[in-house]
């Protein structure tokens, strides 16, 4: 999420140097691997007692950027786990991160960001597998007021 606010950050300081109306529209698109380490507690490991895992592996990060003819930016964003690995530090179980989280912002006079993630930790064996849920969901108007605010989050053990 953190990653996904910087960026829609950085979108709306781009806007301000966003072509006039009437210009040639721009698109980047960016794909890249970056190393992550991942600290989660799995409440359902550990025969309930839950556990400490530590994940390590690669996040694919696919960003499409586009400024249009009328000066909008638009940004969309594909997060995938490659290889997410680790081991549980109480029980020495392995467990693989998995999921997707897919974001995307635009912005012309106001603003509109949707994000939605799902991520799952699969451990060894029955009942221990974690899933974290999150939608997220703002519009801004041009005058700067919040019309809309979303934000759902969920933890399940599966």
């Amino acid at each position: 999420m953190k990653r996904t606010l910087a960026i829609s950050l950085m979108a709306v300081t781009a806007l301000a140097g966003a072509p006039a109306a009437g210009a040639q529209a721009t698109t980047v698109t960016t794909n890249e691997f970056v190393p992550v380490t991942v600290f989660a507690f799995v409440p359902c490991a550990n025969d309930g007692a839950g556990e400490l895992v530590i994940l390590t592996g690669t996040l694919h990060v696919l960003t499409h950027v586009t400024i249009d003819d009328q000066g909008g930016l638009h940004v969309k964003q594909h997060f995938q786990p490659q290889g997410i690995s680790g081991t549980g530090l109480t029980t020495g179980d392995t467990y693989h991160g998995t999921g997707v989280t897919q974001s995307e912002f635009n912005a012309t006079a106001g603003v509109e960001q949707t994000s939605i993630n799902n991520f799952r930790i699969i451990g060894q064996g029955p009942d221990n597998n974690l899933l974290v849920h999150s939608t997220f969901h703002v519009t801004v108007t041009p005058d700067g007021d919040v019309t809309t605010v979303v934000d759902n989050f969920s933890v399940e053990c599966q």
